[in-house]
């Protein structure tokens, strides 16, 4: 899509796992894109069956490890991108045991049989919640890891895990740090389909179209312009473009590493009212609410690292293409809509 390389030729053989959710299924549109040989292993627990464009798609959980192994002993992979986290902070923090079963011990099925299968190439979706409260921002690749809640510290585990495998069986990893994901396939094909939904965006977008009563807005007293929170959104297809350049990076032999993923502006939640308001022509009711704990005023990646090593230049960088390319998806998705965009 936005990338400039070329498709590989032969085409690569790659692993999605996850790819029927929300960035994952972008992502294997994206590799299709470039002629690649995809295969696709989701449980659709939260993912769809329909969001996967193409390719095989094999149903199976990573709990299974003799299934891993049978799918490994049939294809050949180059490389293997994991989408497949838990990813709600809130319920990491009342449900602990799914997101260490699900995002440490099932990733560490998919490491070893990858190990066993001589895979040696692995693209992990890591988060920005592994640095907890920012001591500063922009928060770049250096700072302090020190996760507040039981997702982040899942995610901070497995890429020092990553480190031990590289070390250990040759196992080359780059971990992407996300901050914010935001919009949606911008051909309408794809977009985000969470249940419950968190995301403030689509949550924005829902209450536009009337899917929802309202948004809630949790706390106007930050240090900020206009005392909401601010957070770094990237487009999910500059994810993608992300994902598929961090694998040509593997291919050509470079060393391990992990990198933020975000534009190095934020917007706060005001802001992202106001722009979705802009877009949709729409009243968008708002409740204010208390502040949530653990949410820190700002949130934005220096993403400079990222963008050298990896040659990375997102394109869908401005709020109101974010926010359109996601409104076209809820229009699509919410049931006898006839809007259309301004």
């Amino acid at each position: 899509m936005t990338s400039t390389h070329a498709p590989q030729n032969p085409p690569l053989n790659l692993l999605v796992v996850g790819g029927a959710g929300y960035i994952g299924s972008h992502m294997v549109k994206h590799l299709l894109r470039r002629g690649c040989n995809v295969v696709t292993f989701d449980n659709l627990s939260t993912g769809y069956r329909d969001a996967v464009l193409g390719g095989e798609f094999v149903l199976g959980d990573l709990a299974d490890r003799a299934a891993l192994d049978a799918l490994f002993a049939r294809h050949a992979f180059d490389a293997v991108f994991h989408f497949a986290s838990s990813i709600q902070v809130g319920e990491s923090v009342k449900a602990p045991a799914k997101y260490y079963a699900n995002n440490v011990v099932n990733t560490l099925n998919l490491l070893d049989v990858m190990v066993k299968h001589r895979v040696k190439r692995f693209v992990f979706s890591s988060t920005a919640a592994v640095y907890g409260e920012p001591a500063y921002t922009p928060i770049d690749e250096a700072h302090p890891k020190q996760p507040i809640n039981p997702y982040g510290k899942t995610k901070w585990m497995v890429e020092q895990i990553l480190d031990d495998y590289d070390r250990a069986y040759g196992l080359k990893s780059i971990a992407l740090r996300y901050f914010n994901a935001a919009g949606a396939d911008p051909e309408g094909e794809l977009g985000e389909r969470h249940d419950p939904e968190t995301h403030l965006i689509p949550l924005v977008l829902q209450a536009a179209s009337g899917r929802r009563p309202h948004i809630s807005v949790f706390g106007r007293d930050y240090d900020t312009p206009d005392g909401t929170c601010i957070r770094d959104y990237i487009h999910v297809t500059d994810l993608a473009d992300a994902h598929w350049l961090a694998l040509q990076r593997l291919l050509a032999g470079a060393p391990s590493a992990a990198y933020n993923l975000g534009n190095g502006n934020g917007f706060s939640v005001q802001q992202v009212i106001d722009a979705a308001a802009r877009v949709t022509g729409r009243p968008i009711p708002v409740i204010d609410a208390p502040r949530r704990e653990g949410d820190p005023a700002r949130l934005v990646a220096d993403g400079t690292t990222a963008r050298r090593d990896l040659g990375w230049q997102p394109t869908r960088i401005d709020l109101k293409t974010l926010i359109e390319d996601a409104w076209k998806w809820e229009l699509k998705v919410r049931p006898g809509s006839l809007i259309e965009l301004n």
